[in-house]
């Protein structure tokens, strides 16, 4: 992935080079307002794309930007009040996972399509 040169990389984050860490790999981020006059292109093409649930790396991805700077971006959202961060829920235990049985039925079901 090209992650762009250092001195644009530098602009976009405002010189900041540490992230929130409110945001791994697979946060989805939704937007809940539309852009307005005068924000960052970058700020603009995060709302954009997050009309729907996005996760940090498919915004990453599509921006190709490297994560750090993209986390860096969805702070300043998520403390303008633009975006929301959902995180995946983790199973509180095994016994709570969906039987292997199960899903190798559903995956055979996909296999069919």
């Amino acid at each position: 992935m090209d992650t762009g040169d250092p001195d644009r990389l530098y602009t976009v984050t405002g010189g900041r080079s540490r992230a929130d860490d409110a945001f791994d790999l697979v946060t989805l981020v939704v937007r809940e307002s539309e852009p307005s006059a005068g924000m960052q292109s970058e700020h603009v093409r995060i709302l954009e794309m997050c009309r729907h649930p996005t996760a940090v790396v498919e915004i990453a991805a599509e921006l190709r930007l490297p994560i750090t700077v993209v986390r860096i971006l969805l702070g300043d959202l998520l403390a303008m009040g633009r975006i929301t961060a959902r995180h995946p829920r983790a199973a509180e235990s095994v016994a709570s996972l969906p039987d292997s049985a199960l899903l190798k039925e559903v995956l055979h079901g996909l296999r069919n399509l």
